[in-house]
């Protein structure tokens, strides 16, 4: 199979790139993992803590070092209703792994925060540093030295890539990502962001509100619009770090045990093979990073994926920058629609092929590395297949070579459109990303006055009172990571689409972030320098005329450099917003972190 040129030589210079420091990381993996199993390490006293609380036949297995312990890393929590799931899953882990003559032990827990819940809350303040929080937490689980393998269970926001880059440093030991799957179909996503927009016009009650919130939000699982979590769970499995076709079988079925069985089934496999090859670091290279990154502009996928998969290659030593994503869009066709970028949901993609097609579609035009380390050994072609339950269990079976749906999900020859979702906007005013893939073509320039704000609140209470009745693009600055970590600002989404469904042009442009369900106005999201880092945002005013253009790439103000100049930067003002709700715990993150395209992170010192 010949690779595409474009995705060959983006591979190529990342590999460049990251040289050094990519060999500097496999030599500590090497070191670290010199001695197998890793209990050999402990004294009798260490032992003997790690396994008191086993039932005999547990520690006399782990007495034996041919047996293998597979660590369970978890994001259980039944207050997100894509975790609630995971209650059981320890058990069903550790049933199989004594059936296999091995111990499963829960090594820790990570915290799992709801970004649905925390939309326009304080707590949303939290969101993007508990990402480091949970990398550190997964690291703490698995310090113990007492695991051969480690499997993860998680599926939100920050929490994949949290669980990602800290078993990263363990990235010696072979690693599973286990899903719980998306709830089923609720509400129509459509018919929910109607009753929102209506809402916010004054149109629907509170109580009409919360009834289509709670019709689409309805059961255990994972929201089944195609945001942050989905996305999650998209990338992983074309990293193939799932068992195959994993990522989108609903909670509470046959097949959904049964993949978890086979994830533990495969994980003690793999702790057994000589000279390492089951290891995380040999699966998590730059191959595997630009296939994550082509399957997330295929799909439409998340926003937040410009800081999580930079920062989740960086753990494995590997630099990505925003370039690196723009240049991969230009020449990957968007062949998904799942909304916000489409009317249909995960669910209805999963039913049209889901990503065995996709995986097929993708390798057939040469944009993914087809010769990857998997959990399943080398080569993503094992992950075109679908599981399916026969009468003997799980199976896998050739995945379909037509979609079932060309609404939700098209071959290379007709794609939706010819470029994927995302493109990186610069300008006078700095480096940002927009997601296009749910934007029509005409709203996709804006050239407009500013109108600026220096909070969510400001922009709702300006939209209320009927000031904004107009053409504007719509600065919402002091969001970025330095000034208050980056909140999502999804709450204005309903906001700014009846401003633009009432005919006017409008934009959004800020620092903070947007939802992975950024929708149909245009944002310049994640842009950098903040302004709270002296960035040029802190300097627009209000009338201000800025341009917009996601065609050309294009983000500025109409105003020179010396004009900028004589400007005093805005102060910010939120200073309050740094105490309750645990916020100040953080401060010391927010006084570390790098900047957006350098994964918005504290464990690594920024760069040039």
């Amino acid at each position: 199979m010949t690779m595409h040129p474009v995705v060959e030589r983006v591979t190529q210079r990342i590999i460049e790139r990251s040289r050094g420091s990519r060999q500097a990381y496999l030599d500590r993996m090497d070191h670290q993992g010199a001695r197998f199993p890793q209990r050999q390490r402990l004294s009798c006293g260490n032992l003997a803590h790690g396994f008191a609380a086993c039932g005999s036949g547990d520690k006399q297995a782990l007495r034996l070092m041919s047996s293998a312990n597979i660590g369970i890393v978890t994001a259980y929590n039944d207050m997100l209703s894509a975790h609630q799931p995971y209650a059981r899953y320890p058990d069903l882990i550790k049933d199989t792994a004594q059936g296999l003559g091995s111990v499963a032990q829960v090594a820790g827990a990570t915290p799992a925060m709801c970004d649905g819940v925390t939309q326009g809350q304080p707590g949303m303040d939290l969101s993007l540093f508990s990402r480091d929080v949970i990398a550190m937490s997964t690291a703490i689980a698995l310090s113990h030295s007492m695991f051969d393998g480690a499997l993860l269970l998680g599926i939100c926001d920050k929490i994949v890539p949290g669980l990602l880059i800290g078993a990263l440093s363990f990235g010696y030991l072979p690693v599973i990502l286990v899903p719980g799957g998306p709830m089923p179909s609720g509400l129509p996503n459509r018919e929910k962001q109607a009753v929102r927009q209506r809402y916010a016009e004054g149109k629907a009650s509170r109580e009409e509100l919360l009834e289509a919130e709670a019709a689409s939000y309805h059961s255990p699982g994972t929201c089944t619009f195609y945001g942050t979590a989905n996305s999650n769970q998209m990338l992983v499995e074309v990293m193939g770090l799932h068992v195959p076709g994993a990522a989108f079988v609903n909670p509470g079925t046959p097949l959904r045990e049964a993949l978890t069985q086979a994830a533990t089934e495969q994980v003690i496999r793999l702790t057994r093979p000589a000279g390492g090859q089951g290891r995380l670091c040999d699966m998590v290279d730059e191959r595997a990073i630009v296939n994550a990154l082509v399957a997330l502009l295929a799909t439409g996928g998340s926003t937040n994926h410009t800081l999580h998969w930079v920062a989740v290659a960086r753990a494995a030593g590997i630099v990505v920058d925003w370039d690196d994503f723009a240049e991969l869009s230009h020449v990957t066709p968007l062949l998904a629609r799942i909304y916000p970028n489409g009317s249909e949901d995960i669910n209805a993609f999963q039913e049209a092929g889901g990503t065995a097609y996709l995986i097929r579609e993708l390798l057939a035009g040469g944009l993914l590395h087809p010769d990857v380390n998997t959990v399943l050994g080398q080569g993503l072609a094992d992950f075109t297949r679908i599981p399916a339950m026969d009468a003997d269990g799980l199976v896998w079976l050739a995945g379909p070579v037509k979609s079932r749906n060309p609404d939700v999900l098209r071959p290379l020859t007709a794609p939706f459109a010819p470029q994927g979702g995302l493109q990186v906007l610069t300008g006078n005013l700095g480096r940002a990303v927009i997601k296009v893939s749910a934007v029509a073509p005409e709203h996709r320039r804006v050239t407009a006055p500013a109108r600026v704000f220096d909070s969510q609140a400001a922009l709702v209470a300006a939209f209320e009172s009927g000031s904004l009745e107009q053409d504007c693009v719509a600065v919402v600055r002091f969001q970025g990571p330095q000034a208050n970590g980056m909140p999502e600002l999804h709450k204005l989404t309903p906001y700014l689409g009846v401003l633009q469904d009432r005919g006017f042009k409008v934009a959004l442009v800020t620092d903070g972030r947007m939802s992975g369900a950024s929708g149909k106005v245009p944002a310049a999201i994640h842009l950098y320098p903040e302004a709270l880092a002296a960035g040029p945002l802190a300097l627009i005013q209000d009338g201000d005329l800025l341009t917009l253009n996601a065609d050309t790439g294009e983000l500025s103000v109409a105003l020179t450099a010396q004009q900028l100049a004589t400007r005093t930067p805005a102060m910010f003002t939120g200073q309050g917003e740094h105490e309750g709700c645990g916020r100040e715990l953080f401060a010391w993150m927010r006084r570390g972190v790098t900047v957006p395209e350098q994964g918005g992170s504290v464990f690594w010192p920024a760069t040039d």
